[in-house]
């Protein structure tokens, strides 16, 4: 994977990152190494028809842009396998999507239960942001809505990771095991945040009917 995007620079990253929307197939690895190879730590180049861009800041921004444009071509293609597709197509292909009933079932609740706000912060996070494109088609999701909420969460993703790649150069492999500590930090103030909005709605279910109860 790292001689690909070494070799064919921006497509590389494009490719990869679109079809890493759907599957996991270390969107973290493309965008660090790639963010490594513009800063001029490593052997590659970045180019694209035949342009090469030089180490620097035009390279970091390609590599940015591709990442963004790949991730987001391949999120909508996955919101529409949801949508047109639906579950009972996930199902029968589990083991091509990497999904089971138990993965479906709680990423149904979760958009669910807090729709939109899901998309950004799972396109933003490590690992997760593979399924949250096709569950986004399952809870009918506008596209309208789908692709301003999944590029916000597109491009802190790209640009953050692709930053980290361009300050630790060749010591990016390092880095890419830091990031798991950034999965599970992320992933557990997701927990935190949805037990106490749980909370809350119930709370606030039970006061409203404490106040239908109460005699008049």
């Amino acid at each position: 994977m790292t001689a690909f995007i070494g070799n064919h620079g921006v497509v590389a990253v494009f490719l990869l990152m679109a079809v890493a929307a759907v599957l996991p197939v270390a969107s973290e690895l493309t965008m660090l190494y790639g963010g490594a190879l513009a800063s001029g730590a490593l052997a590659g180049h970045v180019g694209i028809l035949g342009h090469r861009f030089g180490a620097g800041t035009s390279a970091y921004l390609a590599l940015v842009v591709a990442g963004v444009l790949g991730n987001t071509a391949g999120s909508i293609g996955g919101w529409a396998i949801g949508v047109y597709g639906g579950r009972p197509l996930v199902e029968h292909h589990m083991r091509l999507f990497h999904v089971t009933p138990a993965r479906i079932a709680r990423a149904e609740r979760w958009f669910a239960r807090f729709g939109g706000v899901a998309v950004p912060l799972g396109f933003a996070t490590p690992v997760i942001r593979s399924f949250v494109a096709i569950p986004a088609g399952f809870s009918e999701l506008r596209l309208a809505r789908f692709v301003p909420l999944a590029v916000a969460g597109i491009v802190a993703f790209c640009a953050g990771l692709a930053g980290i790649g361009w300050a630790v150069g060749s010591s990016w492999h390092a880095a890419r095991h830091d990031v798991d500590y950034v999965e599970y930090a992320v992933v557990a103030g997701i927990v935190v945040l949805a037990a106490y909005l749980i909370l809350r709605r119930r709370r606030s279910i039970t006061m409203a009917r404490r106040v239908s109860d109460s005699p008049r």
